[in-house]
């Protein structure tokens, strides 16, 4: 086993200075993806494409984390932590200045793959480099600032983001997550580190498998609104007789997908150490708990992406009203995610789970019957606040559960299987609500031209307002302008616009709050919190190595995969 460096002994205090890089580090990810829907609008004016050809940016930066983490975590272990965590904060920071030099959306989302590449790495490296640093009750502390980081960084990127992106431009609300990366590089000669383990091994065909199984899945459904549910749109890259490329890759994405199971079971069988233990996933608590955060991070992802879309977009409002509008969420998942852990001693996680989920599920509900075109009525305020303190507790929680709930030998793993469930869900949270409200807005068009005798068919052969995406009164009257429309039928299709959209996002959070509602089931089989130490292994991958590593993994799968194998 690899021994650790003379790391603080838990009667001794050790300095919180190493922490803050480690700090930072989160609220650099976390800040980078929050800043991403404050740009929407200036990226839209600036590269002249839909919003969602801008969430693709957010998707991508979510896929290459989701598809890379598990791979991240065993090279962070075999070269060490420190290293890695140096080099990938260093393209961090390049994929900061791509994004302040990009000329187009297709530079920004290359700049947001760099990003993911960095973070897939950067996101097992905090629970090792805290395990490394931290012992007793400051690991404990140090394990809960993660969940207040993420949150912090949300509430800064839409307040000083938001300010940013109105008085100077978007471009520079990535020139903060450009001075952030260097802070961190900065602070990271105060962190302490073990040498990487040569010994780990890194299982290549299971990493191509899940990892091309990720981003096929997260692509199909990305697009498919673009190119088809089923039926190939004139749009789509290519067609299989008919067959949407997006129906194909979700396919081939699950197909991929359960390929690495299939070879993981067969490798754990034959004595070798996977890429990530399957067990983890084998008892029921493990389960609830992984459900449980990809609903929770779905759901975030999705009211983050829809909000600014509607503002920035819809309302032609400015980033800065975004922020304003989003205020009260982001201070109250910061606020909550910050004392939820005062009640871990009280309530168990399931009865915490169980009830956030309940208030994420009545507040979509209520913004769904309340909401109108201004954001900022007290009602709509009101849904926000609750949704925002059912999501404050989730995030710490299902985190918090994760560490804990599997056994020690196996903590390693739980961390990848952690950050590839977040990012995957923020990912699909994304693209899924991106396709969700264009294909309502869609079907409401349609629906809404076929009754409507001030809009003949020749106008809307004009402007294609069956295929229009969501956009602004003002572009609209710009579209119209080109036509031979009159001031009427003008004014009729606005009327039309503003009523389909609304609509459309209603309908949108309803749809949301079902989801939320299906997440109690998987809440209520969340386990007790037990407090713990993070396991050596999870920094250094000792016990994955060697005969006696695997003995001692292999006698925790035997008891676990067959339960799961069932």
């Amino acid at each position: 086993m690899t021994t650790l460096p003379a790391a603080p002994a838990t009667s001794t205090r050790a300095s919180w200075l190493p922490m803050i890089a480690l700090f930072l580090a989160q609220i650099l990810m976390s800040y980078n993806v929050s800043a991403l829907p404050v740009s929407l609008g200036g990226m839209v004016d600036d590269f002249g494409v839909a919003p969602t050809d801008v969430s693709t940016a957010i998707v991508t930066y979510g896929l290459v984390v989701a598809a890379l983490v598990m791979v991240g975590a065993k090279i962070g272990q075999r070269v060490g932590w420190i290293l890695m965590f140096r080099i990938v904060v260093v393209l961090f920071a390049a994929s900061a200045l791509t994004m302040i030099l990009s000329a187009s959306v297709g530079w920004v989302i290359l700049a947001q793959a760099l990003a993911g590449a960095s973070a897939a790495i950067i996101v097992p490296s905090l629970v090792a480099l805290i395990a490394e640093n931290y012992r007793g009750a400051q690991q404990a502390t140090a394990i809960g600032s993660l969940g207040s980081a993420r949150a912090l960084a949300g509430v800064t990127a839409f307040l000083l983001g938001g300010t940013l992106a109105t008085l100077v431009g978007w471009r520079w609300v990535f020139a903060v997550v450009l001075i952030i990366a260097i802070a961190v590089f900065a602070l990271s000669f105060t962190l302490h580190s073990a040498p990487g383990n040569e010994a780990i091994k890194i299982d290549v065909v299971a990493a191509v498998l899940i990892g091309a199984g990720i981003v096929m899945l997260t692509l199909g459904v990305n697009n498919l609104n673009g190119w088809g549910l089923l039926q190939a749109t004139p749009t789509a890259p290519f067609d299989i007789l008919g067959l949407s490329p997006a129906t194909v890759l979700i396919v081939v994405g699950v197909v991929l997908v359960q390929l690495f199971f299939v070879w993981t079971r067969r490798r754990t069988r034959a004595g070798r150490v996977p890429l990530v233990s399957l067990s983890v996933f084998g008892a029921g608590t493990e389960r609830a708990a992984i459900h449980a955060m990809f609903i929770v991070v779905s759901l975030e992802a999705a009211l983050n992406f829809t909000v600014p879309l509607y503002i920035q977009i819809v309302q032609g409002r400015t980033p800065f009203d975004t922020s304003l509008a989003m205020l009260p969420f982001n201070l109250t998942v910061f606020i909550t995610a910050t004392l939820v852990v005062r009640f871990y001693s009280r309530f168990a996680p399931r009865v915490i789970g169980m009830f956030g989920f309940t208030l994420t599920t009545l507040a979509l509900m209520w913004l769904a019957f309340v909401v109108s075109n201004n954001w900022e009525t007290l009602p709509t305020i009101l849904g926000l606040v609750v949704f925002g303190i059912g999501q404050g507790a989730l995030v710490t929680l299902v985190f918090n559960v994760l560490v804990t709930a599997s056994p020690k030998e196996l903590a390693g793993d739980v961390g990848s299987v952690r950050g590839t469930t977040q990012n995957l869900a923020s990912a699909v949270g994304t693209a899924v609500s991106g396709a969700l409200l264009v294909g309502i807005l869609s079907a409401n068009v349609t629906a809404a031209l076929a009754g409507n005798v001030d809009l003949p068919e020749s106008l809307t052969a004009q402007v294609n307002l069956d295929s229009t995406n969501f956009v602004s009164n003002d572009r609209l009257h710009e579209i119209l302008a080109a036509t031979d429309a009159t001031p009427a039928q003008v004014d009729a299709a606005v009327a039309l616009n503003e009523d389909t959209r609304l609509s459309a996002l209603k309908l949108g959070l309803l749809i949301l709050a079902g989801v939320s509602a299906l997440a109690i089931v998987p809440a209520s089989r969340l386990p007790r919190y037990v407090p713990g130490e993070i396991p050596e292994s999870v920094a250094t991958g000792a016990g994955q190595s060697g005969p006696r590593g695997a003995s001692t993994i292999g006698e925790v799968a035997a008891q676990r995969l067959e339960r799961f194998s069932r």
